[in-house]
């Protein structure tokens, strides 16, 4: 399975994925997706907001146990985040089939879409829209770097972009999930654990910053008289960095765009997007507070997710199910976050990362602590669903 999808997307010079909701890669996961489901016996469905379900049993009578991630990636982005946990589902279902396990509540392995926010700026975009956490008119309206809208990219997709909204049906189909994912860091390293159970995800945002300035001619318009929005946006860059340390939270500048964007002219537009996290709500919304006041910039909020709590009942019965193993907060977002926060009882398995590296080409995880991470999930899976 892993072999089947690893040249999907792959950009040749950087060894990176490009993996965008809706663009050609993504559709061909899609359909990857859909041919694995097939090859189960599993009966696939796609919900109103595109995520794809693959259910062992019928859940419309009674919820069930769903498991799985995403397939889309950050852009230039690893090989693991999120198709680890859809590959370890389907690897689960087939080891739980192996012992002759017969599920006594329906079990499904679940594709969310969008999760990244690559193209259009939201992220968990799928899980959001499923849950009610994003407005259906909002999304439809949300615009990629090309400016084409949803709505848009959705037609041309085939799907109709009225059909998207909070879906109950779906999600009262939905009685535990529980996400199997890489770890994004080295907790797992320092513990000497090949895998480990989430008990929280840090409370996290993204704000657009816009840089108004005069675009001019960068040989013939004297420093005195420029009006250079680059000058304010590099010095919130630094600050962000100092009140960050301050506040301890984290804060990243990581997507800038230029206008006009030339190497002979003065912009006169800058726009950033802020990536602000930390283990305290009240610090990061300071944060961001400040960075407002102190860049005179145009600042305007595109995501926010507050603190996430996962199920403390489940998570230390999977915990103690599988040895006792670590416990651990993540500063990362995930589909399982969202479908948390909208009380369904969700728990997340960690798989180690040798060098804690992702979002990049060089995330990685060794093939014995994947294997241990599917071990870990079956395990998980049959407890849940023997009653």
């Amino acid at each position: 399975m892993w072999g089947a999808i690893a040249h999907l997307g792959r950009d040749a010079r950087t060894r990176g994925y490009l993996r965008d909701a809706w663009s050609s890669a993504d559709l061909e996961l899609r359909e990857w997706f859909r041919q694995e489901a097939a090859r189960r016996s599993l009966d696939l469905r796609e919900d109103r907001n595109g995520n794809l379900w693959a259910w062992w049993g019928d859940p419309s009578g009674r919820p069930g146990v769903v498991t799985g991630s995403h397939l889309d990636s950050v852009r230039h982005g690893g090989a693991f985040d999120g198709p680890l946990g859809v590959v370890s589902a389907f690897a689960a279902v087939d080891a739980l089939r192996a012992r002759g396990f017969e599920p006594a509540r329906p079990l499904g392995v679940a594709c969310f879409t969008d999760e990244e926010g690559a193209r259009f700026g939201v992220p968990c975009m799928g899980s959001r829209l499923l849950t009610g956490a994003l407005d259906a008119d909002r999304a439809r309206g949300l615009t990629d770097d090309a400016g084409d809208s949803m709505a848009e990219v959705l037609r041309r997709a085939g799907r109709d972009p009225g059909e998207l909204g909070r879906d109950d049906e779906t999600l009262g189909q939905v009685g535990v999930f529980v996400e199997l994912h890489v770890e994004q860091g080295q907790e797992l390293v320092h513990r000497e654990a090949p895998v480990g159970v989430a008990a929280a995800i840090w409370p996290h945002g993204r704000w657009r910053f816009d840089f108004h300035g005069q675009a001019n001619h960068a040989g013939t318009t004297r420093l005195e008289d420029r009006d250079d929005p680059m000058l304010p946006f590099a010095r919130t860059v630094l600050h962000a960095r100092q009140a960050a340390q301050r506040e301890g939270v984290v804060a990243t500048f990581g997507k800038v765009r230029v206008s006009p964007n030339n190497a002979n002219a003065i912009p006169g537009l800058v726009s950033a997007w802020l990536d602000a996290r930390g283990g305290d709500e009240d610090a990061v919304r300071d944060l961001v507070f400040e960075l407002a006041d102190f860049s005179g910039a145009e600042v305007s909020a595109e995501s926010w997710t507050p603190v996430v709590d996962f199920d403390e009942a489940l998570t230390g019965r999977i915990a103690s199910l599988l040895g006792g193993v670590p416990v651990l907060p993540t500063g990362a977002g995930h589909d399982a976050g969202i479908i948390a926060s909208a009380g369904v009882p969700s728990a997340m398995v960690f798989v180690r990362n040798p060098t804690g590296i992702s979002h990049s080409p060089d995330e990685h995880a060794e093939v014995s602590d994947c294997h241990a991470g599917v071990a870990a999930l079956t395990t998980t899976l049959e407890e849940l669903c023997r009653s």
